[in-house]
């Protein structure tokens, strides 16, 4: 049996924030993806929920010996989902099996004060996008993403643990970005 995946459609889209080499672009169908105030760890993360009608692009990336454990350490406050075959696009060579993380709806929310999203958190999303589709799939990330609430502008001071320096280009298509969805932004 081949090692399982798992679809990454936020930070794990950038290969930066992680070490899963055997990794591949991606798109699945059945759920959006959203933003989500956890009510266990009073903090906002980039989720999906079910919609049938949805599609989404990330990454799979092959989780060795299906050793989870580092994964599910990183993704505290997340549960694994299977993820239907039939629902799965990839460019990998090989059949896949893959799981997702999602945030429980029945512990969390959409975010609204005093819950931000986390501007270092967002660049490190879009700058995983812009490397694997181009600018076309930072667009479709926009659009494909509900659940806008504020933004917190940590940049001097990234919060988020994997934050990465993000260059004049990809802070300028973030804030355009926001900007057209009509996201405020807060001065951390």
């Amino acid at each position: 049996m081949s090692d399982p995946y798992f679809f990454g459609y936020g930070s794990l889209v950038n290969r930066q924030t992680h070490d899963y080499t055997d990794a591949h672009r991606a798109a699945i169908r059945g759920w959006r993806r959203e933003w989500r105030v956890s009510h266990h760890l009073n903090h906002t993360f980039l989720s999906v929920v079910p919609d049938p009608d949805a599609r989404i692009d990330g990454l799979i990336a092959r989780v060795p010996g299906a050793d989870w454990a580092a994964l599910d350490l990183r993704e505290t406050g997340y549960l694994r989902h299977p993820v239907p075959d039939d629902h799965l696009s990839h460019d990998s060579p090989e059949p896949v099996i893959a799981q997702i993380y999602a945030v429980s709806l029945d512990t969390s929310d959409l975010p609204g004060p005093p819950h931000q999203v986390h501007l270092s958190y967002l660049d490190v999303v879009v700058a995983g996008f812009l490397a694997e589709f181009g600018s076309d799939g930072v667009a479709r990330f926009f659009a494909t993403t509900t659940g806008w609430g504020s933004v917190l502008d940590d940049r001097a001071a990234p919060l988020y643990p994997r934050a990465r320096p993000a260059s004049p280009q990809l802070r300028d298509m973030v804030d355009d970005n926001l900007s057209q969805l009509g996201v405020s932004r807060i001065r951390a």
